[in-house]
């Protein structure tokens, strides 16, 4: 069902599971580009760096069950099954293979496909992300304000406590941040949230990063609290192709300067 309004927004059913999903067309003989956003947040928060790239590859955006506008799970998942409901997804569109981007939450969605999907995984983008449970953690206080999805919800609540959580532009532009999660993101229902942070509960990824055989991109921020900068150096040794790429900035610099990092993202999915 094409949603109204919106070019190339619909929703789709994958396994009698809706997502909401956006699709912008590119050049065919290019390997399409695969999101997936952080926790809580809808595709909308990918507007600016889409706008960013260049026009000829293909982009598909979807939100994840009970975020954004795709409905709620009749039970909680897990990152290995939403991986194989990922691969639907792919299925119902069409795409036999893409390259795939993950942001912070997604970033470890992104790892899991990339090891049981390897063979639909061409390349692997990693932004401000870590290994799951097991990685350097940010401040108790940071974690603390990540359980629940107020920050989405109460705008005068998000811009006392971005630059705590994000580190980089957040803590100095103010109009900035408010864009990027108020203005560009779409949250779901609470419950949504729970569902996602119930799905990273306990996962990691150590086990396999040094299983996966992608060519894979590892961005990190130099000012992340979120995601202390280590993490990113971790996985960049444990993934054998790897490449780390530290930017000036904090955690929401791909949606928020994305001009900082699209150079270095599509000079890597170009090769």
């Amino acid at each position: 069902m094409t949603l109204p309004g919106a070019s190339g927004l619909r929703m789709i059913d994958v396994g009698g599971q809706q997502l909401r999903v956006s699709v912008r067309p590119g050049d065919p003989a290019r390997t399409p580009l695969l999101l997936m956003n952080g926790i809580g947040a809808g595709l909308e928060a990918f507007a600016p760096l889409v706008e960013a790239l260049d026009p000829d590859i293909a982009v598909i955006r979807f939100d994840v069950p009970g975020v954004g506008g795709s409905p709620l799970p009749a039970v909680p998942y897990r990152f290995p099954a939403l991986a194989r409901r990922v691969a639907g997804l792919l299925d119902v569109l069409g795409y036999a293979e893409v390259d795939v981007l993950g942001i912070s939450w997604g970033g470890g969605l992104a790892q899991q496909f990339a090891f049981t999907r390897r063979e639909r995984c061409r390349r692997l983008v990693l932004v401000a992300t870590g290994s799951g449970s097991i990685m350097v953690p940010a401040g108790p206080r940071t974690l603390g304000r990540m359980i629940t999805p107020r920050r989405y919800l109460d705008q005068a609540h998000l811009l006392r406590v971005a630059a705590e959580l994000y580190g980089g532009s957040a803590r100095t532009d103010g109009d900035l941040v408010r864009q990027v999660l108020a203005g560009h993101g779409r949250a779901g229902p609470p419950l949504g949230y729970l569902y996602q942070l119930v799905a990273g509960a306990g996962w990691t990824s150590l086990a396999f990063l040094p299983l996966l055989r992608q060519p894979t991109l590892v961005l990190a921020g130099d000012d992340d609290p979120l995601i202390p900068p280590l993490n990113g150096r971790l996985l960049a040794a444990l993934i054998p192709h790897a490449h780390l790429h530290v930017y000036p900035g904090g955690h929401l610099e791909l949606a928020a300067m994305p001009h900082l990092l699209v150079p270095a993202i599509q000079t890597f999915l170009h090769r």
